[in-house]
């Protein structure tokens, strides 16, 4: 359990990342509503991908782990 919570920190640290580099750096100062939302969808589109990631790269290192204490 504690890796568990453990990679769901690193990955949303990681998905904040890419939601901060995307929103200031590829669509800092949208100009329309849908530059907006385009730009938030990708930006947490990113995020979830990163979130999920980790925590599936955390079950199968503690599955891993539990395989080969058997």
């Amino acid at each position: 359990m504690k890796n568990f919570i453990k990679q769901g920190i690193i990955g949303g640290v990681m998905g904040f990342i890419m939601s901060f580099i995307m929103s200031y750096l590829m669509t800092p100062v949208p100009e329309t509503l849908m530059d907006h939302a385009f730009g938030n969808g990708i930006s947490g589109a990113i995020s979830g991908f990163m979130g999920g990631f980790m925590g599936i790269v955390g079950y199968l290192l503690l599955q891993k782990r539990n395989k080969s204490k058997s």
